[in-house]
């Protein structure tokens, strides 16, 4: 009887611990009810809530780390459908986010990722919130709550540390200043702004096609139940934007692989993490020694031409172009990239239907714009000529647009500078001290602070470490003050010289030179120039193709690019006796001529013949903060003699 009776007890135990821990598992599953503030507001209702926190190491009473964990809720209260939404939330504690349920960054950046300065949120796995009137108030479809884990510093318990703002990033709405709701909780109701007009009627099944500086398609072509064949299309549509040996990286976010491709190929082929993961063990029978890369986040790159006519790798229209991408100004047929790639799936999305895009999408160049891409937007299916040649399109399974931006980096560096000179002086003011930046081990050997000392013109044709002897004779000629230590250099890979060459009453001429330093050659390169007040008077460019062109309805541009043939900027070369010369630049030069008959008051030297931006490759380069002066003219002989002085003792430290 003891025995039964212990075992009695010891059942009702364990029964009364399941019935206890059963609603904590359910709850996970079970969407929370909103606040009861959300009654009151009939448009989109924003609520950031903070849950805890707790002190982290290292201790550092300056800069104290801290976790904390926070609830981001989303709930259309209004009355048409909020499709791709976007919440900006305005953190100021220098927070880093380390993860974030049902949500991505809409910038493309991968979790853990900075975002002490404010970052905006979009929705993923469900990006549209449907209406409590098409719901009958079903909050699984309504809501959303977005569960936010990181570490913010200096915001010690029992003060709470919530962000500046909320709001919604998605056009079309406005949003009052966020109210506190005790300490930990702060909400807003955003409403449609009545003042906008749109062309876009809400009862479209997709959003429309947005336009940026650049476009990435994912298209679905063949879809089966465990993989789906998808192509790709790099679209440049900015007029001075460009991509060299492009990498496009991405996040699976289902466990997908790339099985195989046409027209790209992995920066790693790798499958290991397929083979020791849960994908090796659901494909028992797929050989993955064929299998292509397995990484969560790959990079792809483009083919060289010679694969383009590869039956297995190649044969994809406006594909395999060593990964180059022309501004549409420049050659419309080479301002996009295109490939395909085989993917699979894992479970539970074994269906012909349930395809996911990745996420996260990021593109870079070499010696480019930096672009910020947002995150995949469905869209209506592309249409593509029918293969076969038939008078028909074929339409892909399900289209997503990914729209990527040129964007500056907080605290990022240019990778070109330009320097500055004129014919009524005999220095050049050359490229701003470490213009592209400066590496930490310069500071003990040069100052990184010092302004630039003017150089001789010939010293644009050495390397920025040796020109030190000659730059420190020009100024003892020229009773210029040097610091000590010198300055650094710019570290640009490319620098651009802008020579203000002839002034006369009808017009006037300007030299543009260019300096390759760096180990990569520049195939069909270009330049641009923005010249606020000279442009209109453009004539001609005698050693480079030139012409005027508008950007955003301003006629202040000259687009420049090397003649057929001699569009090659090479890299830098040995000097004829290595032993003994410097290194040489790639270097290419055109002289270009102006009118003032439509540019009447232009004032040549005092600015108006030097350009206010300057691009290569579409990347705005830095440019000097002096313009040169026309106080130090000298007569010819006194200048004649100053520069065979310089080369005199440049010679002599040579030897």
């Amino acid at each position: 009887m003891a025995l039964n009776g212990n075992y009695n007890l010891l059942l009702i135990f364990r029964l009364s611990l399941l019935f206890t821990l059963l609603p904590l598992s359910l709850s996970q599953n079970v969407t929370e009810a909103p606040s009861p503030a959300a009654d009151s507001c009939n448009g989109i209702f924003l609520s950031y809530a903070y849950s805890s926190g707790t002190k982290l190491k290292p201790t550092d009473p300056a800069h104290q780390p801290y976790r904390f964990e926070s609830v981001l809720t989303v709930l259309n209260n209004g009355d048409e459908k909020l499709k791709s939404w976007r919440v900006f939330v305005g953190f100021k504690n220098d927070e880093f986010l380390v993860s974030a349920s049902n949500a991505v960054l809409a910038d493309g950046t991968s979790l853990p990722a900075n975002v002490g300065n404010g970052t905006v949120f979009a929705g993923y796995p469900m990006s549209d919130l449907n209406t409590a009137i098409e719901t009958a108030g079903d909050l699984s479809q309504m809501q959303v709550q977005v569960k936010l884990v990181g570490t913010q510093f200096g915001v010690a318990p029992p003060d709470v540390p919530l962000p500046e703002s909320i709001k919604l990033a998605n056009d079309g709405f406005v949003c009052p200043k966020a109210s506190l709701q005790g300490k930990t909780e702060m909400q807003v109701c955003c409403t449609k702004d009545p003042k906008l007009k749109t062309n876009v009627t809400i009862d479209e099944e997709f959003l429309p096609r947005q336009s940026g500086d650049l476009t990435i398609m994912y298209d679905v072509t063949r879809t089966y139940d465990s993989n789906y064949w998808a192509q790709v299309t790099i679209s440049n549509h900015n007029p001075l934007g460009r991509l060299d040996n492009w990498k496009l990286s991405f996040d699976w976010m289902r466990d997908e692989f790339i099985y195989t491709m046409k027209g790209a190929y992995p920066y790693l082929v790798d499958s290991s993490d397929c083979i020791f993961g849960t994908q090796g063990q659901y494909y028992r029978d797929l050989d993955f020694g064929n299998v292509l890369n397995c990484e969560r986040r790959p990079t792809i790159i483009d083919l060289p031409p010679t694969k383009a006519n590869d039956t297995t790798l190649g044969l994809i229209p406006e594909c395999c172009r060593n990964g180059t991408i022309l501004p549409p100004t420049m050659d419309p047929s080479k301002s996009s990239s295109v490939f395909q790639m085989q993917v699979f799936k894992m479970p539970p999305d074994l269906n012909r239907s349930e395809l996911s895009p990745p996420q996260n999408w990021k593109i870079n160049g070499t010696l480019n714009p930096d672009y910020q891409c947002g995150p995949p937007v469905l869209v209506s299916p592309s249409q593509f000529p029918n293969p076969s040649g038939l008078p028909s399109n074929t339409t892909a399974v399900a289209s997503w647009q990914v729209v990527c931006n040129i964007t500056q980096p907080k605290g990022a560096s240019p990778k070109c500078c330009v320097s500055f000179s004129a014919y009524y002086n005999d220095s050049v003011v050359p490229c701003r001290t470490c213009a592209c930046g400066c590496p930490s081990n310069m500071v003990r050997t040069c100052n990184t602070n010092a302004p630039a000392v003017l150089l001789p013109p010939e010293a644009l044709l050495v390397p920025f470490e040796n020109r030190t002897a000659m730059t420190k004779a020009w100024a003892d000629l020229k009773h210029l003050t040097v610091p000590n230590p010198m300055p650094c250099g710019d570290n640009c890979g490319v620098s651009i010289n802008w020579h203000v060459y002839t002034d006369y009453s009808r017009g006037w001429s300007a030299r543009i030179t260019l300096f390759n330093w760096d180990e990569t050659a520049f195939p069909d390169w270009f330049a641009a120039v923005q010249m606020d007040k000279a442009t209109p008077g453009f004539q001609k460019m005698y050693s480079f193709n030139g012409s005027a062109l508008e950007l955003n309805g301003v006629n202040n541009t000259i687009f420049m690019q090397g003649l057929p043939g001699l569009n090659y900027l090479v890299q830098e070369t040995d000097g004829a006796n290595p032993q003994k010369d410097p290194r040489v630049p790639g270097k290419q030069q055109s002289v270009i001529s102006f009118t003032k008959r439509s540019t009447p008051g232009i004032n040549v030297a005092a600015g108006d013949g030097f350009p206010s931006k300057v691009f290569f490759n579409g990347e705005e380069c830095a440019l000097p903060s002096v313009l040169p002066t026309n106080n130090s003219n000298k007569k010819g002989s006194t200048t004649v003699l100053s520069i065979f002085l310089l080369v005199l003792v440049y010679m002599l430290v040579q030897q």
